[in-house]
């Protein structure tokens, strides 16, 4: 195992001082997530990565721990650029613990000795990740794979290169975020999937978090106009009951029937080997109660080809089958660019193209932001 003093120490030398941060009675408090850290010099937040040194508090910056292209259907965002490739990246650290994450190599890093084995951060800049973006023939560009909150202002360096080469952005996180966070992201974000982990609060403490501040925070990410996108990833015996499942579509229904929801798969990892992979009917449940609670746009992932049309985006006022998915890849599309059905011209809230977007509708078809119609 890697000595957790010598990742810390080659950490502390990929850091600048962050901009999410209030000065409070002789401390500072950090911005970044929910979890408001207040520290004193040389105190540490719970991520473990953002610090105070000679009364600065330093954020991770001019590194990446994960790159790769990606179909922009694994983030997942089936509302955006369907068909398209995001170029991915993730730095170390995240502020929960979840004990089945997926990407605990790189979440976990300072918190968990076999994770600091896996801490090989690679210099970066955000110019080089454009480049690499554009070499794979991206059209967004994403921030995710860790708890890419705690790593905000090295995000925005990256987004607002993006955008000077006119690609799109997208954030993928647990959602556990501050107003000021989500302020700071808004102008150089397109795109934002959360990670809704259930609607249990004792659950959420169990991982080191707050359901209270993620559902403040999926209401403040449509309230500001990002496109939305949400996955629960469905862990038999922890949040798949139908009480629960119900909850959640309620509560996101409340945003927008138009919010498309993700149930995903559970697969043995990390803490939670000994717990059986999440079956089709469970995700097939979870749908239909989607569905039943409002939600025009509900899917089941993970398992490709085992859920039948729950990977197709459906036209919600003539059924018209608009893309048609095979786990990450698309088979068909009908949608046109402006995001309209080609059979009843309906317009379906997404970004199908880099200059077609239809934003989101709150309940009783008030749009979440400005007009519903294609905008540049």
């Amino acid at each position: 195992m890697a000595p957790a003093d010598s990742v810390r120490e080659r950490l502390a030398g990929l850091t600048a001082k962050a901009t999410l941060v209030r000065e409070e009675t002789g401390k500072l408090r950090c911005l970044a997530c929910g979890h408001r850290c207040l520290l004193a010099e040389g105190g540490q937040g719970v991520c473990r990565v953002r610090f105070v040194r000679d009364g600065e508090l330093r954020a991770p910056w001019g590194y990446v721990a994960s790159v790769a292209a990606d179909p922009i259907e694994k983030k997942p965002f089936f509302h955006v650029l369907p068909g398209s490739t995001a170029l991915s990246f993730g730095m170390l650290g995240c502020d929960l613990r979840c004990p089945y994450c997926q990407n605990w190599e790189i979440s976990q890093t300072l918190r968990d000795p076999n994770a600091d084995d896996w801490a090989h951060p690679s210099p970066a800049t955000p110019e080089g990740i454009v480049a690499a973006a554009l070499e794979a023939g991206a059209q967004v560009v994403t921030s995710t794979y860790n708890g890419p909150l705690i790593t905000a202002e090295w995000a925005a360096a990256v987004f607002a290169e993006a955008r000077r080469a006119g690609l799109l952005t997208s954030f993928v996180s647990n959602g556990h975020a501050t107003p000021e966070v989500l302020d700071f992201l808004r102008p150089l974000v397109d795109a934002y999937k959360v990670d809704l982990k259930g609607m249990r609060e004792a659950a959420y403490r169990e991982v080191g978090g707050r359901l209270s501040v993620v559902l403040d925070a999926l209401a403040g990410l449509v309230a500001r106009g990002f496109w939305v996108e949400v996955v629960t990833l469905l862990v038999p015996g922890r949040n798949d009951s139908d009480e629960e499942l119900r909850d959640a579509a309620r509560f996101l229904a409340t945003l927008s029937p138009d919010l498309p929801w993700h149930v995903t798969a559970f697969h043995p990892d990390y803490r939670m080997g000994d717990v059986r992979a999440t079956p089709a009917a469970t995700l097939l449940r979870a749908v239909d109660i989607g569905r039943g609670e409002g939600l025009r746009h509900v899917y089941a992932g993970n398992l490709p080809g085992g859920v039948g049309d729950a990977e197709t985006t459906v036209c919600p006022g003539c059924s018209e089958r608009l893309v048609e998915r095979r786990g990450f890849r698309v088979v068909s599309r009908r949608i046109d660019a402006e995001g309209r059905c080609p059979r009843c011209e309906r317009l379906i809230p997404g970004i199908w193209s880099p200059g077609g977007r239809v934003v989101l509708r709150a309940p009783g078809g008030r749009p979440a932001e400005g007009e519903d119609v294609p905008t540049g």
